[in-house]
C-alpha cells in the first residue's frame, strides 16, 4: 500500500487550485449556467455577442479612427487634441473613451499603454482587454523593463528611440497612434483600417504590415 505524504497531497492541491479561473469567472459562468438551464438565454447568443464585441464592434472601430488619422490630417489634428470628441465624430464614443487622449509613435518615440492600478482600458474602441493587458506580470513589469517587455512581444526598440509608459485611469485613458506604414499611400481607409491591429493601438506592437491581410 502507498504511502500517504501529506507535504504532496498540499501541494497537488495548490498547483491544482492555481489554475483555477477567477472568483468572478467562476460566478459569470455560472450566472450563465443557470439562464441557459431555465432557457432565458441562447448560449449561441451569447458566444455571438462576444465574438462581435471582441472581435467586431471593439479593435475595429480603434482601427477605423487610426486609418481615418492616416488619411485625413485635419482629423489627426483633431484626434489628438481632443481625441473624445473625434472619435464622436465617426459615432463611436462611448463611457470609457470619454476621457481618452492619443499618443503618437514616431521614428524617435514609441508608446506603450498599461494600467498598473487594475485595467482601466478603451473598450468601446478596443473591445474585450486581452488577458495579458490585465495579468499582475505585465501590469507591474512593463513599468520597470518596458524593452523587455517589448522583446517579449517579439518588438525590438532602437536604443535611440525613447519608449514612453502611459499609466491608464478610471478619469484618463490612452490609444496609441501607430506609424503609417510605408507604400500604403494607395490605399484608402478600409484597406489601411485592415493593416492596424488591436496591439498597435496598445502599443505592443510596432512595425505594421504594408498590406491589407494584416488581421486586427
Amino acid at each position: 500500500m502507498p504511502e500517504f505524504d501529506s507535504k504532496k497531497v498540499a501541494q497537488i492541491h495548490q498547483h491544482l487550485h492555481s489554475h483555477l479561473p477567477s472568483d468572478s469567472a467562476l460566478r459569470v459562468k455560472a450566472l450563465e449556467t443557470l439562464l441557459v438551464d431555465k432557457r432565458l438565454v441562447d448560449p449561441r447568443t451569447i458566444d455571438a455577442w462576444v465574438e462581435a464585441y471582441s472581435e467586431e464592434i471593439g479593435p475595429k472601430r480603434g482601427a477605423r479612427v487610426i486609418a481615418r488619422a492616416w488619411s485625413d490630417p485635419d482629423y489627426k489634428r483633431r484626434l489628438m487634441d481632443n481625441a473624445p470628441a473625434a472619435i464622436d465624430e465617426l459615432g463611436y464614443l462611448g463611457t470609457a473613451t470619454a476621457h481618452l487622449k492619443v499618443v503618437e509613435n514616431t521614428d524617435k518615440i514609441h508608446n506603450l499603454v498599461v494600467c498598473t492600478l487594475c485595467s482601466c482600458y478603451p473598450f468601446s474602441i478596443l473591445g474585450i482587454a486581452p488577458a495579458w493587458y490585465k495579468a499582475a506580470a505585465y501590469r507591474s513589469r512593463v513599468v520597470r523593463d518596458p524593452r523587455g517587455v517589448l522583446a517579449e512581444f517579439g518588438v525590438s526598440i532602437e536604443d535611440e528611440t525613447e519608449v514612453r509608459v502611459w499609466d491608464s485611469t478610471a478619469e484618463l485613458r490612452y490609444l496609441v497612434l501607430p506609424r503609417r506604414p510605408p507604400g500604403t499611400g494607395h490605399m484608402n481607409e478600409e484597406e489601411l483600417a485592415g493593416l492596424v491591429t488591436r496591439n498597435s493601438m496598445i502599443g505592443t506592437d510596432r512595425e505594421l504590415a504594408g498590406d491589407a491581410g494584416s488581421k486586427i
